[in-house]
């Protein structure tokens, strides 16, 4: 891969992977103290509002997309990864259980290259940084070339926090010229990367030589039955798919609903306003998501409703912000059951609840593996007859996808930028990634009594039986 750059190329990541080094060197006696002023310092000069609501807004400016009003509310991330981080152990000994005589002790990951979304330019750089900080880890941040100067000033904000406390500025570094060879390059010499975005990115991580948390693409899918509050599920509906204009994996893109509350749901949508696309309008929607072979079109992701309406060719009223398709019919050559990435959601009816899990199974065939799913349900029965039966890493209860998932300050999933989807994602992970993923750990096993079950306990009714 090396042969593709330049010698001024693979000097320039040599010298940044050791300044990296060289930095961890200068912390690593650092302790929990330390570290964890040294995360409040990045997430308040990351995470502050003039500051996030300002890189922010260049990022939709410079990478044009996604939703410059709504791209600032991202910030909440900052402040929950800071949170989750400040909460946790991270130097010396974390954790310790005396009855089985163990104790394990942090480590850093060491140099960690971390490639850069260009719907998150300017997030996942300090939800990175604060977790790697509380490690004693490096970062080198390769930006997405579509949004690299937002994600430099982002990481310059890191660098003066670093300053500001006495810790090396060359823990966080970033990639000036990326490019593809560049990454490549990049990837092997580091100790590990985190690979947040396509799945090119993804793939490159994995044939790095080096470990990778990568994450899978995403089509997420709602459930709602006949115990659901309509009008939340509409609500929240509306504020998952609208949230930067539907450029997020998890933003809502296909409603199972069943029959009974089919027509009331839509026309709570409809409330929220969604518009809902004839049937020759809806053909034309198509061919302005996607093209002929099923791959999206750039110029109609992660904007405005009304952008998707005009390239489409049909007139949308004032006041309608998202997009809904009928559709019926699963299956990869139905490209509204693909992962949309822009405020357009498809609505599916459902006989029953039973049909409904039948077309969660189907969708998730087409896309989304591993991802993510939710449900609008009272049902306890029904809710867990839906996790069970979605091959999906996390699900949403009454929740807005897009904005819990990746933990939010009202529900327990740990916050981050990184969904892991597991075997299915074709990730090593199916957890949301974060501070303990930042961090090797050192088992300590001391001699406890003896635990070992008698032959007759272990084997149970085959115990002593006719064998081979």
């Amino acid at each position: 891969m090396a042969r593709d750059l330049t010698d001024n190329e693979i000097a320039t990541i040599d010298e940044m992977v050791a300044r990296a080094r060289k930095a961890m060197e200068q912390i690593a006696n650092w302790d929990q103290a330390q570290v964890d002023r040294l995360a409040r310092a990045i997430g308040w000069h990351c995470g502050n509002e003039k500051t996030f609501v300002r890189i922010a807004q260049k990022g939709v400016d410079e990478s044009g997309i996604g939703d410059r009003a709504g791209r600032a509310g991202k910030r909440f991330k900052v402040l929950g990864v800071l949170r989750d981080a400040l909460r946790g152990k991270s130097v010396g000994i974390i954790e310790e259980d005396k009855a089985k005589g163990l104790t394990k002790i942090a480590k850093p990951a060491g140099v960690i290259a971390s490639l850069i979304p260009t719907t998150n330019p300017e997030l996942t750089p300090p939800v990175t940084g604060i977790y790697a900080a509380k490690c004693k880890d490096a970062v080198i941040f390769s930006p997405h070339p579509r949004a690299k100067e937002t994600t430099n000033e982002m990481v310059e904000v890191m660098r003066h926090a670093c300053r500001l406390v006495g810790a090396p500025e060359d823990l966080f570094q970033c990639v000036r010229k990326p490019s593809i060879p560049g990454t490549n390059y990049l990837m092997a010499q580091c100790d590990l990367t985190l690979a947040t975005g396509g799945k090119p990115m993804v793939q490159a991580a994995y044939s790095s030589g080096k470990p990778a948390y990568g994450v899978g693409a995403g089509n997420s899918t709602m459930v709602i039955d006949e115990t659901a509050d309509i009008a939340e599920a509409a609500a929240n509906s509306r504020q998952s798919k609208m949230s930067d204009f539907g450029s997020g994996c998890s933003a809502d893109g296909n409603l199972v609903i069943v029959d009974a509350v089919y027509d009331q749901m839509k026309a709570a949508l409809i409330a929220e306003g969604g518009y809902l696309c004839s049937p020759q309008e809806k053909e034309l929607l198509k061919k302005a998501l996607w093209n002929d072979d099923g791959s999206r079109k750039i110029e109609t992701v992660a904007v405005a409703a009304k952008v998707i309406a005009d390239v489409a060719g049909f007139d949308l009223p004032e006041d309608r912000k998202f997009l809904m398709v009928e559709q019926d019919q699963i299956g990869p050559d139905h490209f509204f059951s693909k992962e949309k990435l822009s405020v357009t959601m498809a609505l599916y009816r459902a006989k029953d609840f039973d049909d409904a899990l039948r077309m969660v199974r189907e969708i998730y065939e087409v896309g989304g593996k591993g991802h993510s799913c939710g449900i609008y349900s009272f049902d306890e029965d029904r809710i867990l007859r839906h996790a069970q039966n979605a091959p999906v890493s996390r699900v949403m209860v009454r929740q807005p996808q897009s904005k819990a998932n990746a933990g939010s300050f009202s529900n327990g999933m740990p916050m981050t930028s990184s969904l892991g989807c597991g075997i299915w994602g074709g990730n090593i992970t199916n957890e949301n990634v974060s501070l303990k993923h930042y961090m090797n750990v050192t088992w300590v096993a001391r001699p406890i009594p003896e635990d070992r079950p008698s032959d007759a306990e272990l084997f149970g009714e085959f115990y002593n039986t006719e064998v081979l």
